[in-house]
C-alpha cells in the first residue's frame, strides 16, 4: 500500500510503467465533475472508473483483494476511510475468488485503517488486502485499474 498527495506523486509513478500516464490524465482534468463511469485510458490495461458511493460503517466494509489488477484509489468529494491488512493474513473468503469481476471478498478485520482526503491517493497492489468506502454520506472517488 501506498499513501500520497497528487502534488507529488514522481516516486509512485516509478513503480509501473502506467501509473505517470495516469497521473497525468488526473491532474490535468477535473474529475469532481466527471460523471459516475468508465473512462478508457489505455483500453484494459488502464481504466478509470468514477464512482459515486455512500459511505460505509467499518463494521460492513468488505475486505477485498485483487489478482489482475492494481488499484489507485482517490476521493474527489468526501473523506474516504480505507481499512488495510496484508494480503497473505485475507484467509476467509467464503465466496472465493470471482475471475470475470477480478475480486475475492474476505470476513477478516483490517489491522489499520487510513483517512484519504480529496487531493490524496492511496495504491493497493493485489497483496494488499483492502476495505475501501467507509466514510459519512456521499463520496464521490475515483478507482484507477491498472493491469498487474
Amino acid at each position: 500500500m501506498v499513501l500520497g498527495s497528487l502534488k507529488n506523486t514522481e516516486a509512485a509513478e516509478k513503480l509501473h510503467p502506467l501509473f505517470k500516464q495516469a497521473f497525468d490524465y488526473i491532474k490535468a482534468n477535473d474529475l469532481a465533475k466527471a460523471e459516475p463511469g468508465k473512462i478508457e485510458l489505455d483500453g484494459k490495461n488502464l481504466f478509470i472508473s468514477v464512482q459515486e458511493i455512500t459511505g460505509k460503517t467499518k463494521e460492513v466494509a468488505k475486505m477485498e483483494t485483487h489478482n489482475k489488477y492494481i488499484d489507485i484509489q482517490i476521493p474527489v468529494i468526501g473523506v474516504e476511510t480505507m481499512g488495510w491488512l496484508a494480503g497473505d493474513k485475507c484467509v476467509n473468503s467464503p465466496e472465493g475468488y470471482n475471475e470475470t469481476k477480478d475480486i475475492t471478498f474476505f470476513t477478516d478485520a483490517p489491522a489499520t485503517y487510513v483517512d484519504v482526503h480529496p487531493g490524496e491517493f492511496v495504491i493497493f497492489f493485489p497483496e494488499d488486502g483492502h476495505a475501501p468506502a467507509i466514510g459519512n454520506g456521499a463520496i464521490k472517488k475515483l478507482v484507477v485499474k491498472v493491469l498487474v
